[in-house]
């Protein structure tokens, strides 16, 4: 056994402990104390860490790691749509989605992530090409493999043959799979049917969906018209005898019965308050990507309006084509800008906790208790830091983390 103490400790279930201290046994973590040290047993160590916070390892909720290679390749947009259509330009001319390219830029950013913080990540993946690297990797992770197909005549068959491709893999304790809709206006009503349908297979896997992220997303529901009918069409994806559902499309998903406490509603820039109560009303958990929504022209999230209707909030990064990097402190810096009047507190929790329930990891991650996993961060802090959650969201570099059990 080996006993840590350190300036701060955040153990999330609770408020920050100053001069706290926790005992780690196997990899797991096996007591924790805010005051005084009780008598180490025979053959167990002791170290002082110093001027650090020790938190859980972040959650990245929502991220594309096989698009790592169009790092800084598609230019920011003022509007969604434009974006969007630099990313199809930018992937018709991909390589080989199981190439050398493809794989070395998912290797690195694998490394990225670990080395700025974290412990679980939460990918789309349109190929599965990043099941075995997240496997081989420290990460724990969903692969979540995403369908998009907005004019099928088989929605059934489409679906069916995604899972014999999921059943194919190897999971392991720490990386599992499961399925995810892009978006309410490129995958067919049928088609989402048959996705909910397939994930009830198992009633513990989480999946996700990009929804309400730009305008355009908007009115293409409400009324089928405007840029994203008019890029289907372009794209020969257009299917004649789709009707407009004629609301927001968090109402549509949750009529649909897709919404539900195992879903991750991606972005949520266009939310209204009534989309929000919806999502509560559901225990959905919506991942936000701030950095990334204003790369792609979305906009800005609403933020606080997240926090304020109770919605449970996890933190994802989105892919390297539209966010710098992989640094979920650098995501929760952004939200602090966005968001003052939430409590640093809470933007914590939603990049651990949170993400880890969403993910389904959360009986080994996310806090800082007895039994949980010791894959711990200990982030170099100013001496004499007062207010420690407001410190470690005001942006935190790589090279102030380091790892508990790489010590």
């Amino acid at each position: 056994m080996i006993r840590y103490h350190a300036a701060w400790m955040l153990p999330i279930s609770g408020p920050p402990i100053r001069d706290g201290w926790f005992a780690v046994e196997r990899g797991r973590v096996v007591a924790v104390g805010a005051t005084g040290r009780p008598a180490l047993p025979d053959g167990a160590g002791e170290v002082d860490l110093g001027d650090v916070a020790v938190l859980p390892g972040l959650v990245n909720a929502h991220t594309h790691l096989e698009l790592s290679y169009l790092r800084d390749e598609v230019p920011p947009a003022s509007e969604f749509i434009t974006w969007i259509r630099g990313v199809i330009a930018a992937r018709r001319l991909r390589p080989d989605p199981e190439g050398p390219q493809v794989l070395d830029a998912v290797d690195r950013a694998i490394q990225e992530a670990v080395a700025c913080g974290t412990v679980i990540i939460g990918d789309i993946s349109n190929t599965l090409v990043t099941f075995d690297p997240l496997a081989r990797s420290e990460l724990s992770a969903v692969v979540f493999y995403e369908l998009i197909r907005f004019n099928t005549t088989d929605p059934e068959g489409l679906v069916a043959e995604a899972c014999r491709e999921l059943d194919a893999l190897v999971p392991n304790d720490r990386v599992r799979a499961s399925l995810a809709a892009h978006a309410p206006y490129s995958v067919a009503p049928l088609v989402l049917r048959a996705i909910r349908k397939a994930v009830d297979r198992d009633p513990f896997a989480p999946y996700s969906i990009h929804l309400s992220e730009g305008v355009e997303e908007i009115e293409f529901i409400r009324s089928g018209g405007g840029p994203w009918r008019l890029l289907l069409e372009e794209i020969g994806s257009w299917d004649p005898a789709w009707v407009a559902p004629g609301c927001s499309p968090v109402q549509f998903l949750d009529e649909s019965g897709f919404l539900g406490p195992r879903t991750l509603a991606v972005h949520g820039v266009q939310m209204t308050t009534a989309d929000l109560d919806r999502l509560v009303a559901r225990g959905a958990t919506l991942v936000t990507c701030p950095r990334s929504n204003g790369h792609t022209g979305a906009g800005a999230p609403p933020l606080e309006d997240f926090y304020n209707y109770g919605v449970q909030v996890a933190v994802g990064t989105d892919s390297l084509a539209s966010a710098p990097d992989l640094n979920v402190f650098a995501e929760l810096a952004t939200m602090r800008a966005l968001a003052p009047t939430v409590s640093a507190g809470a933007l914590l929790d939603s990049a651990t906790r949170q993400g880890a329930h969403a993910l389904g990891f959360d009986a080994d991650y996310g806090t800082i208790e007895p039994g949980k996993s010791a894959r711990l961060l200990a982030v170099t802090l100013p001496p004499d830091t007062i207010d420690v959650e407001e410190y470690l969201v005001s942006g935190i570099e790589r090279g102030q983390i380091r790892w508990i059990d790489s010590l």
